[in-house]
C-alpha cells in the first residue's frame, strides 16, 4: 500500500486530500498542529499526530516507522490581509518552518514531495498567467510563499525527489458528502458572503470597486476543492511514476469578477443582496486569473464542476452543515 504524509491535513484543503487519498487506497499519515485545523475534519482513516512541520525529530520518526515515500505539505498561514499586518508571524510559518520540515526529509524514504502553493505569487497582471510568468508578489503572503517554493526546488534538486509546485488560485466549494467544507474564516469570498447571508444581514463588501477591470471590481478564477484535490493524485501517480517534477497552475482559466460572485447568490437565494461599496485593501490583486493549458497537457485535467457549484455547495455548507 502507498504511503503518503499531508501536513496541515486538519484543514479545509489538507482534510479533503486526506479523504480522497484513503478512498484511493493509501495510507495517510497527518500531522497538523491544529493552530487552524479542526481534529473532526479528519478522515478517521488516516493516522493523526498533532505535530508542528518545525518538529523535525517527531517528523523523521513518524517517516521512518512507517516508511512514507510521500509528502503533501499544505500546512502554511494563508490570509493575505493578516499578512500585510504580521509578516514575521508570516515568514515563521511558511518559510522559516518549511525550511526545518524539508530538513526532516533528509536521509528518509520520501521520494516525492507536492507543495501548495498560490497564484499570489504573481503579483498585479493584466492577462492570464502561466508558469512562466515572472513572480513578482504584490502581498507578503505571496513573498513567503515564493520564498518556500525556491526552498522546495532546492532542497528536492540537492536530495533527488521528485516535486510539484501547485499554484491554486482561489479555491471554494465543500465536499457535502463527507461533510468537509471551510470551516475558519481567513478573509476568504465565498465564505464571507457565505455567511452574511446565513447570518440573515445579507450586506456584502467590497473592497474597491475603481480597479481597471469590466466592471471596477477585483476578478478572480475559482476551482472547485474536489477537483483541486483530484490534481494532487493526479499529480503525484505522474511525479512518481515518471521521476519528473513540474509547475502547474491550478484554476479554470476563467475570471469572475466580485458583481459576478454577487450576481451569481443573488439568483441562488433568489433575494437582492445589499452591497457596501469600501476602500481598496493593501495586498489585494485587481485581476487573476489562470492559464491552465499545462495542467490540461500534463495531467489531461477536465473540470467537474463550474462557478455555480462552487458557490452553491460553499452555500449549502455554511448554511446546513457548518453550524
Amino acid at each position: 500500500m502507498k504511503k503518503v504524509l499531508i501536513t496541515g491535513g486538519a484543514g479545509y484543503i489538507g482534510s479533503k486530500i486526506v479523504t480522497d487519498f484513503i478512498n484511493k487506497n493509501y495510507k495517510v499519515y497527518v500531522i497538523d498542529n491544529l493552530s487552524t485545523g479542526f481534529k473532526y475534519l479528519i478522515n478517521k482513516k488516516a493516522k493523526f499526530y498533532k505535530c508542528d512541520i518545525a518538529n523535525q525529530i517527531k517528523i523523521k520518526k513518524i517517516i521512518t516507522k512507517f516508511k512514507i515515500d510521500s509528502v503533501i505539505h499544505c500546512a502554511a498561514s494563508t490570509n493575505v490581509k493578516e499578512s500585510e499586518m504580521k509578516p514575521k508571524k508570516y515568514l515563521l510559518n511558511n518559510v522559516n518552518k518549511t525550511e526545518l520540515f524539508l530538513n526532516s526529509l533528509r536521509d528518509t524514504s520520501v521520494k516525492n514531495i507536492i507543495y501548495s502553493s498560490t497564484c499570489a505569487v504573481y503579483g498585479k497582471i493584466k492577462i492570464k498567467v502561466n508558469e512562466r510568468s515572472k513572480l513578482k508578489p504584490d502581498n507578503y503572503y505571496g513573498k513567503t510563499k515564493v520564498l518556500a517554493e525556491k526552498l522546495v526546488v532546492k532542497f528536492s534538486k540537492k536530495y533527488n525527489l521528485n516535486y510539484a509546485l501547485l499554484r491554486f488560485f482561489n479555491v471554494g466549494g465543500s465536499d457535502l458528502k463527507n461533510k468537509i467544507g471551510c470551516v475558519k474564516n481567513n478573509n476568504q469570498l465565498l465564505k464571507n458572503f457565505s455567511e452574511e447571508i446565513k447570518r440573515k444581514t445579507y450586506k456584502i463588501k467590497i473592497f474597491g470597486n475603481n480597479y481597471n477591470t469590466p466592471d471596477g471590481t477585483c476578478v478572480r478564477d475559482f476551482i472547485h476543492i474536489n477537483d483541486l484535490s483530484r490534481i494532487h493524485f493526479l499529480i503525484l501517480k505522474k511525479i512518481s511514476k515518471n521521476n519528473k517534477s513540474y509547475i502547474l497552475n491550478c484554476g479554470y482559466g476563467k475570471g469572475y469578477s466580485i458583481l459576478n460572485i454577487i450576481n451569481i447568490f443573488e439568483k441562488i437565494i433568489k433575494k437582492k443582496l445589499n452591497v457596501n461599496n469600501l476602500p481598496r485593501r493593501k495586498g489585494d490583486i485587481p485581476y487573476m486569473v489562470a492559464d491552465n493549458s499545462k495542467l490540461k497537457n500534463i495531467l489531461k485535467f477536465k473540470q467537474k464542476y463550474n462557478i455555480k457549484d462552487i458557490i452553491s455547495s460553499s452555500l449549502s455548507w455554511e448554511l446546513n452543515i457548518n453550524s
